[in-house]
């Protein structure tokens, strides 16, 4: 769903567009699913800060170019490359990356994230912090990041630590891909919009009407324009699913996930057999690190005690480390280079993880108060 019209340059990654008081981004790469370059971080980055005081813009929509995806996540064969090519270019993003999310969260004016087709990785980060989550009948939502070698990003230890915390252990170590209904029964969108709504939500606002809402920076003014917004759009779809397919397995995977660590919801899933879920869920894990499976645990644990920007500082401190020292080249190695599918993890399993390698992930590499995200939040 395209909100404005008019001719897309093929060279233009993300694209910026001003409709109906609305500032509409296009992620533009659906050839590669939308992925986010660290180019689109920094455009993003200045066209939301200059919209924050621009009056012609009431709210912002984000969506993705195609019908496949509305994005695949962050560009991960490029930081691959800086990696192997022992240059710091990831590291740069990744810190611009946490910046964008941050300021999505925060955002002073209504945002709409429509999240039509694969959002991964690097899409829920400009998804997740959006006044509004909007799925449909294409939603393939996933954090998918242990099975190569890394653990949830994007201010993960934060929106799945809001989570039930069996359903975060689920989704954050498995990396298990749910649709539509499960994403409004865990908590990660708004309203679910099916079949022709879709077209109906375009119309909706492309009509929509401001004039009852003079421009306001106040909180209060900004939440009476949300409330309208929502009125407007949650009566199109769906805003709970009482079919959900993980309501019908809530049960065994509260049990499992509700063990003390890793090996004990794989010793839990192990002894029943008998449950088809617990199978596919077993083998799920059985392909992720072991490394990132110990580390995204404790960050889970971690992350439903910090507040939105420590969140972020440390996951920029686990990215560091996850690129110095764990698994990350071999996971993109075997997944995206050879594809073999085979890929040769660091410890082999569970039980190989010493606690004291855990434990160092979460050292910061820099100096006291010399973290690159220092003055998130506080400025």
């Amino acid at each position: 769903m395209n909100l404005h019209d008019g001719a897309v340059e093929a060279q233009d990654e993300v694209l910026f567009d001003v409709t109906n008081g609305f500032g509409v981004i296009t992620l533009n790469r659906p050839k590669a699913l939308n992925a986010i370059t660290h180019g689109m971080v920094r455009a993003m980055w200045r066209q939301l800060t200059a919209w924050k005081d621009d009056p012609t813009v009431r709210a912002v929509l984000i969506e993705g170019a195609g019908e496949k995806a509305f994005c695949a996540g962050g560009d991960v064969r490029a930081l691959y490359d800086s990696r192997v090519n022992n240059a710091d270019a990831h590291q740069a993003f990744f810190v611009d990356e946490y910046r964008l999310d941050y300021l999505i969260h925060r955002y002073p004016k209504p945002y709409i994230a429509l999240l039509d087709g694969i959002v991964m990785g690097g899409g829920m980060g400009v998804a997740q912090g959006a006044a509004l989550r909007i799925v449909t009948d294409r939603t393939k939502l996933a954090m998918p990041e242990t099975a190569i070698g890394l653990f949830p990003d994007v201010g993960a230890s934060w929106f799945l630590g809001h989570l039930a915390p069996t359903l975060a252990r689920y989704l954050g170590l498995t990396g298990a891909t749910i649709t539509a209904a499960d994403t409004l029964y865990c908590g990660l969108a708004d309203v679910w919009v099916e079949g022709d709504a879709l077209a109906q939500l375009r119309e909706v606002l492309l009509k929509f009407e401001w004039a009852k809402d003079a421009p306001s920076a106040t909180d209060h003014g900004n939440d009476a324009l949300l409330a309208r917004l929502r009125a407007a759009i949650l009566p199109l779809g769906r805003t709970s699913s009482d079919a959900a397919p993980l309501a019908g397995v809530r049960a065994p995977l509260d049990r499992h996930f509700s063990a003390l660590d890793v090996p004990g919801i794989v010793a839990s899933l192990t002894a029943d057999a008998d449950n088809p879920w617990a199978v596919e869920t077993l083998a799920l894990l059985r392909q992720r690190s072991p490394l990132s499976l110990c580390v995204t645990d404790r960050q889970l644990q971690k992350g439903r005690r910090l507040d939105l920007a420590d969140a972020f500082r440390m996951e920029l401190v686990l990215g560091y480390h996850a690129f110095a020292s764990g698994d990350f080249v071999e996971g993109v190695r075997a997944l995206l280079i050879d594809k073999d599918k085979q890929p040769r993890w660091r410890f082999a399993t569970l039980d190989d993880v010493p606690t004291t390698e855990v434990d160092a992930f979460f050292v910061s590499p820099w100096p006291e108060g010399q973290h690159p995200l220092n003055a998130l939040g506080r400025d």
